[in-house]
């Protein structure tokens, strides 16, 4: 058991190394990713409702089951950054388009970040995103999981929530949040 969990945080370390790397290279994110507590709590709260929806979808869509955790997690940094009173409280379902999870892509990047889907803005966000689950899937892939087993589930859960963690940290970066190094010695009094 213990070396079971060992295997799935170096998984989702590894993989969201990867990611950071890539999104690093395309100039989405900086040399740290961007988190909240407020945000990495609304994933834990939407999880599994997440991956209820997007599991089904993982073996004839598997990138759009991936990349949606992605548009998620921009979309509750959008929503912490703007009005978090009025927003942490959301539900899941909030999240849906006119089809449900078919349309969630297109609902937040038009609803919740407030780009036309034809926008540059809208064309860099869902090529990253693609580009992150692209690579989340041949990560997977990599790891010879036989299918419908409980490892291929707790891999499809952990790939989820670095999708969630990426993409909020790309709409943080988007919205100017950075790391600042502090010296709180120089505010001392000697």
């Amino acid at each position: 058991m213990k070396e079971d969990i060992r295997y799935y945080e170096t998984y989702e370390e590894n993989l969201q190394n990867e990611l950071l790397k890539m999104c690093r290279s395309l100039g989405m994110l900086d040399n740290e990713l961007l988190s909240s507590e407020d945000i990495d709590l609304k994933w834990k709260e939407w999880a599994p409702e997440y991956i209820a929806e997007a599991l089904p979808e993982v073996n004839s869509y598997p990138e759009f089951a991936i990349a949606c955790a992605g548009y998620v997690g921009m979309a509750v940094a959008q929503w912490w950054d703007k009005d978090w009173g009025r927003h942490h409280g959301a539900a899941y379902e909030s999240l849906h388009g006119p089809r449900g999870f078919d349309d969630m892509d297109e609902h937040i990047v038009q609803n919740i970040l407030g780009f036309k889907l034809d926008s540059d803005e809208a064309k860099q966000i869902m090529n990253i995103l693609l580009c992150c689950a692209q690579k989340s899937v041949n990560f997977i892939r990599h790891e010879h999981i036989e299918a419908q087993t409980a490892k291929a589930f707790h891999i499809f859960a952990r790939t989820a929530k670095v999708m969630f963690r990426t993409g909020a940290a790309i709409q943080l970066r988007r919205l100017g949040y950075k790391f600042h190094k502090v010296n709180l010695n120089r505010n001392l009094p000697s």
